[in-house]
Protein backbone atom coordinates (compact mmCIF):
# COMPACT_ATOMS: atom_id res chain seq x y z
CA UNK A 1 0.00 0.00 0.00
CA UNK A 2 1.49 3.31 -1.12
CA UNK A 3 1.54 6.05 1.57
CA UNK A 4 0.50 9.59 0.60
CA UNK A 5 3.03 11.93 -0.97
CA UNK A 6 2.33 14.36 1.86
CA UNK A 7 -0.27 15.17 4.50
CA UNK A 8 -2.18 18.46 4.45
CA UNK A 9 -3.21 19.84 7.83
CA UNK A 10 -5.71 22.67 7.32
CA UNK A 11 -6.74 25.38 9.75
CA UNK A 12 -3.47 26.81 11.09
CA UNK A 13 -4.57 29.99 12.85
CA UNK A 14 -2.14 30.93 15.65
CA UNK A 15 1.42 32.27 15.57
CA UNK A 16 2.48 30.24 18.62
CA UNK A 17 2.10 27.11 16.50
CA UNK A 18 5.10 28.00 14.33
CA UNK A 19 7.85 26.21 16.32
CA UNK A 20 5.81 23.01 16.28
CA UNK A 21 5.00 23.36 12.59
CA UNK A 22 8.69 23.66 11.78
CA UNK A 23 9.66 20.72 14.01
CA UNK A 24 7.10 18.41 12.36
CA UNK A 25 7.96 19.60 8.86
CA UNK A 26 11.60 18.71 9.49
CA UNK A 27 10.54 15.08 10.04
CA UNK A 28 7.56 14.51 7.74
CA UNK A 29 6.24 15.70 4.34
CA UNK A 30 3.53 18.19 5.31
CA UNK A 31 1.51 20.97 3.67
CA UNK A 32 0.00 23.45 6.13
CA UNK A 33 -3.29 25.08 5.11
CA UNK A 34 -4.65 28.50 6.05
CA UNK A 35 -8.28 29.43 5.45
CA UNK A 36 -8.80 32.75 3.65
CA UNK A 37 -12.06 34.71 3.64
CA UNK A 38 -12.03 38.46 4.44
CA UNK A 39 -15.65 38.23 5.64
CA UNK A 40 -14.74 35.67 8.31
CA UNK A 41 -11.37 36.97 9.53
CA UNK A 42 -10.72 36.55 13.24
CA UNK A 43 -13.47 33.93 13.57
CA UNK A 44 -12.90 30.25 14.26
CA UNK A 45 -10.36 28.79 11.78
CA UNK A 46 -9.87 32.10 9.93
CA UNK A 47 -6.86 34.07 11.23
CA UNK A 48 -6.67 37.82 10.80
CA UNK A 49 -4.69 39.03 7.81
CA UNK A 50 -1.89 40.15 10.15
CA UNK A 51 -1.57 36.72 11.79
CA UNK A 52 -1.94 34.91 8.47
CA UNK A 53 0.78 36.97 6.81
CA UNK A 54 3.11 36.45 9.76
CA UNK A 55 2.57 32.69 9.48
CA UNK A 56 3.18 32.67 5.72
CA UNK A 57 6.39 34.67 6.19
CA UNK A 58 7.93 31.38 7.38
CA UNK A 59 9.05 30.39 3.88
CA UNK A 60 10.70 27.12 4.94
CA UNK A 61 7.25 25.60 5.36
CA UNK A 62 4.96 24.34 2.60
CA UNK A 63 1.77 26.42 2.62
CA UNK A 64 -1.60 26.27 0.88
CA UNK A 65 -4.35 28.90 0.94
CA UNK A 66 -7.93 27.59 1.06
CA UNK A 67 -9.88 30.52 -0.38
CA UNK A 68 -13.57 30.65 0.56
CA UNK A 69 -16.62 32.88 0.21
CA UNK A 70 -16.77 35.85 -2.13
CA UNK A 71 -13.02 35.69 -2.74
CA UNK A 72 -13.41 32.19 -4.20
CA UNK A 73 -16.38 33.26 -6.31
CA UNK A 74 -14.30 36.13 -7.70
CA UNK A 75 -11.63 33.68 -8.85
CA UNK A 76 -14.18 31.60 -10.74
CA UNK A 77 -15.83 34.69 -12.24
CA UNK A 78 -12.63 36.40 -13.38
CA UNK A 79 -9.46 34.32 -12.94
CA UNK A 80 -7.22 36.75 -14.82
CA UNK A 81 -8.13 39.78 -12.67
CA UNK A 82 -9.14 38.29 -9.30
CA UNK A 83 -6.89 39.34 -6.40
CA UNK A 84 -4.00 36.96 -5.73
CA UNK A 85 -3.95 34.85 -2.57
CA UNK A 86 -1.61 35.85 0.28
CA UNK A 87 2.09 35.78 -0.50
CA UNK A 88 4.13 32.77 0.57
CA UNK A 89 1.91 29.88 -0.54
CA UNK A 90 2.65 27.07 -2.98
CA UNK A 91 -0.93 25.92 -3.77
CA UNK A 92 -4.35 27.57 -3.72
CA UNK A 93 -7.58 25.67 -3.09
CA UNK A 94 -10.63 27.45 -4.49
CA UNK A 95 -13.62 26.52 -2.30
CA UNK A 96 -16.26 28.03 -4.55
CA UNK A 97 -18.87 25.28 -4.36
CA UNK A 98 -19.77 22.17 -2.38
CA UNK A 99 -21.51 20.65 -5.43
CA UNK A 100 -18.52 19.86 -7.59
CA UNK A 101 -16.97 21.80 -10.45
CA UNK A 102 -18.05 22.28 -14.04
CA UNK A 103 -15.49 22.36 -16.87
CA UNK A 104 -15.84 26.16 -16.97
CA UNK A 105 -15.06 26.46 -13.26
CA UNK A 106 -12.17 24.05 -13.63
CA UNK A 107 -10.72 26.15 -16.44
CA UNK A 108 -11.08 29.29 -14.30
CA UNK A 109 -9.18 27.74 -11.38
CA UNK A 110 -6.53 26.38 -13.77
CA UNK A 111 -6.06 29.81 -15.38
CA UNK A 112 -5.87 31.50 -11.98
CA UNK A 113 -3.17 29.10 -10.83
CA UNK A 114 -1.20 29.45 -14.06
CA UNK A 115 -1.36 33.23 -13.81
CA UNK A 116 0.21 33.01 -10.36
CA UNK A 117 2.64 30.18 -11.15
CA UNK A 118 1.14 27.69 -8.69
CA UNK A 119 -1.16 24.68 -8.63
CA UNK A 120 -4.88 25.21 -8.03
CA UNK A 121 -7.01 22.69 -6.15
CA UNK A 122 -10.74 22.04 -6.55
CA UNK A 123 -13.08 19.79 -4.58
CA UNK A 124 -15.12 16.91 -5.96
CA UNK A 125 -17.68 14.70 -4.25
CA UNK A 126 -17.74 11.75 -6.65
CA UNK A 127 -15.14 9.97 -8.76
CA UNK A 128 -12.13 12.10 -9.61
CA UNK A 129 -12.94 14.03 -12.83
CA UNK A 130 -9.80 12.87 -14.62
CA UNK A 131 -10.89 14.48 -17.91
CA UNK A 132 -10.80 17.94 -16.30
CA UNK A 133 -7.07 18.57 -16.21
CA UNK A 134 -4.79 21.38 -15.16
CA UNK A 135 -5.86 21.36 -11.48
CA UNK A 136 -5.42 19.08 -8.48
CA UNK A 137 -8.57 17.37 -7.15
CA UNK A 138 -9.56 16.85 -3.50
CA UNK A 139 -12.28 14.26 -2.85
CA UNK A 140 -14.28 15.90 -0.07
CA UNK A 141 -17.79 15.17 1.19
CA UNK A 142 -17.02 16.58 4.64
CA UNK A 143 -16.14 20.26 4.08
CA UNK A 144 -14.64 20.56 7.54
CA UNK A 145 -17.40 18.71 9.42
CA UNK A 146 -15.54 15.43 9.94
CA UNK A 147 -18.09 13.39 7.98
CA UNK A 148 -16.71 10.20 6.42
CA UNK A 149 -17.83 8.91 3.01
CA UNK A 150 -19.27 5.46 2.54
CA UNK A 151 -16.60 4.67 -0.05
CA UNK A 152 -13.39 6.19 -1.35
CA UNK A 153 -12.66 6.56 -5.08
CA UNK A 154 -9.61 4.81 -6.44
CA UNK A 155 -6.55 6.98 -7.09
CA UNK A 156 -6.28 7.96 -10.76
CA UNK A 157 -3.53 6.47 -12.91
CA UNK A 158 -0.07 7.98 -12.66
CA UNK A 159 -0.59 10.00 -15.83
CA UNK A 160 -3.82 11.49 -14.46
CA UNK A 161 -4.29 14.56 -12.22
CA UNK A 162 -2.81 14.78 -8.73
CA UNK A 163 -5.62 13.91 -6.30
CA UNK A 164 -6.25 13.92 -2.56
CA UNK A 165 -8.70 12.67 0.05
CA UNK A 166 -10.51 14.37 2.91
CA UNK A 167 -13.34 13.50 5.27
CA UNK A 168 -13.21 12.17 8.80
CA UNK A 169 -9.46 11.59 8.79
CA UNK A 170 -7.61 11.89 12.09
CA UNK A 171 -5.26 10.00 14.40
CA UNK A 172 -7.80 7.28 15.18
CA UNK A 173 -9.00 6.72 11.61
CA UNK A 174 -6.12 7.39 9.26
CA UNK A 175 -4.74 3.83 9.21
CA UNK A 176 -8.15 2.32 8.43
CA UNK A 177 -8.91 4.95 5.77
CA UNK A 178 -5.58 4.44 3.99
CA UNK A 179 -6.27 0.71 3.95
CA UNK A 180 -9.66 1.37 2.37
CA UNK A 181 -8.18 3.71 -0.23
CA UNK A 182 -5.66 0.95 -0.96
CA UNK A 183 -3.42 3.05 -3.19
CA UNK A 184 -1.23 0.80 -5.34
CA UNK A 185 2.56 1.09 -5.35
CA UNK A 186 3.64 4.21 -7.20
CA UNK A 187 0.33 6.06 -6.78
CA UNK A 188 0.65 9.79 -6.11
CA UNK A 189 -1.92 11.35 -3.78
CA UNK A 190 -2.29 13.35 -0.58
CA UNK A 191 -4.64 13.31 2.42
CA UNK A 192 -6.14 16.42 4.03
CA UNK A 193 -7.75 16.97 7.42
CA UNK A 194 -9.18 19.88 9.38
CA UNK A 195 -11.59 18.98 12.19
CA UNK A 196 -9.71 15.72 12.85
CA UNK A 197 -6.69 17.60 14.18
CA UNK A 198 -8.53 20.04 16.45
CA UNK A 199 -9.26 19.67 20.16
CA UNK A 200 -12.03 21.77 21.68
CA UNK A 201 -11.91 23.87 18.54
CA UNK A 202 -8.15 24.54 18.68
CA UNK A 203 -5.55 23.33 16.19
CA UNK A 204 -3.75 20.44 17.92
CA UNK A 205 -0.15 19.70 16.91
CA UNK A 206 -0.09 16.54 19.02
CA UNK A 207 -2.84 15.11 16.82
CA UNK A 208 -0.90 16.14 13.71
CA UNK A 209 2.15 14.27 14.99
CA UNK A 210 0.04 11.22 15.80
CA UNK A 211 -1.27 11.16 12.22
CA UNK A 212 2.25 11.47 10.82
CA UNK A 213 3.50 8.62 13.00
CA UNK A 214 0.60 6.41 11.95
CA UNK A 215 1.28 7.09 8.27
CA UNK A 216 5.06 7.27 8.04
CA UNK A 217 6.35 5.74 11.25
Amino acid sequence: MQPPSFIAFTGVDRLELLPGLKALSARYPIEWGVLVDPAQEDSALFPTAKIRDALLAERDLRWAAHVCGEAAKAIVASPLTAPPPPAGIQRVQVNHSFKGSTPVQTAAARDYGRRLGMRAVLQCSAAFPVSQTGVDWLYDVSFGTGARPDRWPAPPPAEGPFCGYSGGIGPDTVTEILARIAAPDGALYWIDMESGVRTDGAFDLAKCEAVCRAVYG
